[in-house]
């Protein structure tokens, strides 16, 4: 790793000017870094004094390139020769090393309810925190240096180009097939998850979900490692008196939780305490309307099946709206779940995909959009002849982008829909 003196001396392109590569900017003005250099594809008038006039060159000049994390080295070729000098803000984090104790958390699902989670235990308990990363505030934004820890949210676009974490706490909590399309394989995957442990030392501690740990000892990493306390966990479950957290969905990440309480020797007491304040995220299994007999949840941001399993095994009575852009080698498995759900309804420009999957497991109808979904489910429930409490489940097992920018507008988009419907039709 760089001595921090010679950081300074080097030079830099940054690649990309997003939130990520705009933080870099300021952050090398902060520091009195001059000699960097800016690119951009589209964006061309921002910090145009510092924009390179021959990338080529400058790509093969400086010393590292500060890539954006949205950038494939699989779908753009010209920058893979550069892959020993590629870093991101996350690396310039550590090499400046700003002497807060980071926790960096990583996995497919449940990053950000973990990282939000981490936060909200540590300021109930008076301990000072930055929350940062991949879930929306780029890393080098930090103004206050008297914080005693960092949480960072790290994706694997992140990871697959970062050479130099070393967070005191990292969590892995789970890896199931995900952008496979832009890593180019699963290895390349799950290898971008595991550099969060590559530097971390026997001072450090790892947090692995127990079904990954042989891959963590088969990789003879030093820090010290741990399982999540689940059992320990579930045990206290129903001490806490908040629906979404003891909803099943978020025992996995409850228990990374509940074990960094334990490091941090925070009495049980006040752990369920600080929990029972707890708000959830948006677009994550929230429940946002109840009317009469019938629960509203928007679960869009459940981009696989895998994402969307543990809602579909804890709830019963189901209307479930399915469908958008499936991953690549993403399958429904039904087994433990089918007698759950009364019908789904199929949305997107995908619907043969998903009928393929589902046809003589569960009813379907075919009803393309949102709107026709919402309306066609509460005429069905209107129909139903028994008064059990019925949910209205969005948890779509795809991406967003055929039919919507991204997961976050499909979530407001039936959000919205639902208020409008249930009112006329209920």
């Amino acid at each position: 790793m760089p001595q921090l003196q010679k950081i300074k001396e080097l030079s830099f392109l940054i690649y990309g000017l997003g939130l990520s590569g705009s933080s870099v900017v300021k952050f090398f003005k902060k520091k009195k870094i001059k000699n960097f250099k800016v690119w951009d594809d589209k964006n061309k008038k921002l910090f145009k004094n510092h924009r390179t006039q021959n990338l080529n060159h400058s790509l093969n000049d400086v010393d590292y390139i500060v890539l954006s994390p949205g950038i494939s080295l699989i779908k753009n070729k010209h920058l893979k020769k550069y892959k020993k000098k590629i870093i991101t803000d996350i690396d310039l984090f550590y090499l400046f090393k700003i002497n807060i104790k980071s926790i960096v958390v990583t996995g497919t699902n449940g990053k950000s309810t973990t990282c939000k989670l981490l936060a909200h235990l540590l300021k109930k308990n008076k301990f000072q925190c930055f929350l940062g990363g991949n879930i929306g505030t780029p890393i080098l934004n930090i103004k206050n240096k008297k914080k005693k820890f960092v949480i960072i949210e790290a994706s694997s676009f992140q990871l697959s180009h970062s050479q130099f974490i070393h967070p005191d706490y990292a969590f892995l909590i789970n890896i199931t097939n995900d952008h496979l399309d832009w890593h180019g394989s699963k290895s390349n995957y799950l290898n971008s998850k595991l550099k969060i442990f590559n530097h971390q030392t026997k001072k450090n501690i790892a947090i692995v979900n127990k079904k990954f740990s042989y891959i963590f000892k088969k990789k003879k990493f030093l820090s010290k490692f741990k399982i999540p306390e689940n059992g320990k966990y579930k045990k206290i479950k129903h001490k806490i008196k908040n629906s979404y957290l003891t909803s099943n969905i978020n025992d996995e990440n409850m228990g990374f939780v509940f074990t960094f309480s334990k490091l941090l020797k925070i009495k049980e007491k006040i752990f369920i305490n600080s929990m029972n304040s707890f708000k959830g995220l948006p677009h994550r299994f929230e429940i946002f309307l109840k009317k009469n007999n019938i629960s509203f949840i928007n679960d869009s941001k459940a981009t696989s099946f895998k994402a969307s399993l543990s809602a579909l095994q804890s709830l019963r009575n189901i209307y479930w709206i399915l469908g958008g852009l499936p991953k690549k080698k993403d399958k429904i498995n039904l087994s433990s779940c089918k007698q759950n759900i009364s019908k789904c309804y199929l949305i997107g420009k995908n619907i043969q995909f998903f009928k393929n999957q589902i046809r003589g497991k569960i009813p379907f109808a075919e009803t393309k959009n949102l709107k026709n979904s919402i309306i066609q489910i509460l005429k069905d429930c209107k129909n139903e002849q028994n008064n059990y409490h019925k949910f209205v489940l969005f948890s779509p097992a795809a991406a967003s982008f055929d039919q919507f920018i991204n997961f976050e507008s499909r979530g407001e988009k039936f959000k919205k829909l639902s208020k409008i419907y249930a009112r006329k039709l209920i």
